[in-house]
C-alpha cells in the first residue's frame, strides 16, 4: 500500500479576518427584478445570517430595491442591534411579541411592491396559504428557490479563513486522539472523545453527529456509533467535523485496526486511488459530474461500483451540505472559491467499509486541500 503523507498540519485559529457581510445585500438586490420580485422574504434563518451576521434562532428579513426590515422578537432585541452592528448592514429592526410575518407584511404594503418573492424551498405550505390568503392576498406572490444560495456558492477570504480554521481544528483533534483506537474503545467512546478534543481545541460545536463505524459497521455510510468494541482486523471509518464562527469543515479517514486482511487491504488502495483521482480533478471550470467520475471509474474498474452508495461530494460553508453537489446527475460547473468535498466509498455488507474525504478549496489552476490529517490507514 503506497499513501502519499500530507502535509504540515496547519496552525489551529487565532484572529480571523473579516467576511464581506455588508456587500452581500447589494448582491441579492440587483438579482431581484430578474427572478420576477419587487421584494424578497428570507425565512431560512442561515440565510438571515449570511445576508445579515444575525445569529439568532428567530428571524424573518424584508429586502427591497432600497430598503431591509428585519424582525425579530425581544429575546434578540440588543443582540441583533449588535450583530448587524458590528457587520456594517443596515435594516430597519423591528421587535415584535408575535406575528412576524404579520410585521413584514406590514413593511411589504408600506413600501408599496406588488411582487413579494418567497423562499420556495423553505417555506411550509401552512405559511404559503396565509401570505396568498391573509398577509398579501392583493399582490403576486413569486417562488424563488437557491436565490440567496447561489450569492453562497463562492466564498469570500473571511469565510474560506473560517472553514479553514474548522479543518485545522478537526486535523489536530483526530491526529491527537488516533493511537487510542488501539486501546479498544468503544465506537460511541472515541466519537465523544473526537467531539470533546475538538472542542477543547477551539470549535464552537461539532458540525454533525460524528460517525464512528468499526468493522461490519463500516458498510453503513450513516453509521450511529454504538456500543461495538473496536478491535483488532476492523477497518475504522471516521466521519467528523468542526465548527467556527458557523462554519463548517468535513472530513473522513479510514483507520486499519491490526491486520485487516487482503480484501480490506485492496478496498482501502481502491478508495484511496478513487479519492486521489477526484482531487486531482477539481480546477475551476470543471463539470461536478467529470469529479464524480473520477472517482466512479476506478471503483468500477475494481468491481465495486455497485459499493460505491452515494455521490461524490457537496459543498461546503454556512450549511454541511450546501451547493453545488458533486455527483453523476449534477449539472453544475466549479467555479473558483468553491468549496466542496471529496469522498468516494465501498461499501461491503458484513466486510466493512472505506471512506476518504477531504474538503478543498476550487482555485483556477486546481484546488486547495483544507483537511490535513495523515491517510495513511496503518494504525502506528
Amino acid at each position: 500500500m503506497t499513501v502519499t503523507e500530507s502535509p504540515e498540519l496547519a496552525p489551529l485559529p487565532t484572529a480571523l479576518p473579516a467576511m464581506d457581510v455588508v456587500g452581500r445585500l447589494p448582491r441579492l438586490r440587483a438579482l431581484l427584478a430578474e427572478h420576477g420580485c419587487d421584494a424578497l422574504v428570507v425565512s431560512e434563518l442561515t440565510n438571515v445570517r449570511y445576508l445579515t451576521g444575525f445569529t439568532g434562532s428567530a428571524a424573518l428579513l424584508l429586502v427591497s430595491a432600497d430598503d431591509a426590515v428585519f424582525v425579530t422578537d425581544g429575546r434578540y432585541r440588543d443582540r441583533s442591534a449588535e450583530e448587524l452592528g458590528a457587520v456594517g448592514v443596515e435594516a430597519d429592526i423591528r421587535i415584535v411579541g408575535a406575528g412576524p410575518d404579520a410585521a413584514i407584511a406590514e413593511a411589504v404594503r408600506a413600501g408599496g411592491a406588488q411582487r413579494l418573492g418567497l423562499e420556495a424551498d423553505h417555506v411550509t405550505w401552512t405559511a404559503q396559504r396565509r401570505w396568498s390568503d391573509e398577509l398579501f392576498a392583493d399582490g403576486e406572490l413569486v417562488a424563488t428557490s437557491g436565490l440567496i444560495e447561489q450569492l453562497r456558492l463562492v466564498k469570500d477570504p473571511g469565510e474560506v479563513a473560517r472553514i479553514r480554521s474548522a479543518c485545522a481544528i478537526a486535523d489536530r483533534a483526530l491526529t491527537h486522539i488516533r493511537p487510542q483506537l488501539g486501546d479498544q474503545p468503544t465506537e460511541a467512546e472515541f466519537a465523544a472523545l473526537l467531539d470533546a478534543t475538538m472542542r477543547d481545541m477551539g470549535a464552537a460545536d461539532v458540525s454533525f453527529e460524528t460517525i464512528v463505524a468499526s468493522g461490519p459497521n463500516g458498510a453503513k455510510p450513516h453509521h450511529t456509533p454504538s456500543d461495538r468494541t473496536i478491535v483488532d482486523g476492523d477497518l475504522v471509518v471516521i466521519d467528523f467535523g468542526a465548527l467556527v464562527d458557523g462554519y463548517h469543515s468535513d472530513m473522513t479517514r479510514t483507520i486499519a485496526v491490526g491486520d485487516v486482511g487482503a480484501e480490506r487491504t485492496r478496498m482501502l488502495d481502491v478508495v484511496l486511488a478513487a479519492q486521489d483521482a477526484g482531487v486531482k480533478a477539481i480546477v475551476a471550470g470543471v463539470d461536478a459530474a467529470e469529479v464524480d467520475k473520477a472517482c466512479r471509474d476506478i471503483i468500477d474498474d475494481a468491481g465495486w461500483g455497485d459499493a460505491f452508495l452515494h455521490s461524490t461530494g457537496h459543498g461546503v460553508g454556512l450549511d454541511i451540505h450546501e451547493e453545488p453537489r458533486v455527483g453523476a446527475r449534477s449539472t453544475a460547473t466549479l467555479d473558483a472559491g468553491q468549496v466542496v468535498t471529496v469522498e468516494p466509498g465501498v461499501y461491503l455488507t458484513g466486510l466493512g467499509g472505506v471512506r476518504i474525504e477531504d474538503t478543498v478549496l476550487v482555485t483556477d489552476d486546481g484546488c486547495d486541500r483544507l483537511t490535513l490529517a495523515p491517510k495513511n490507514p496503518i494504525l502506528a
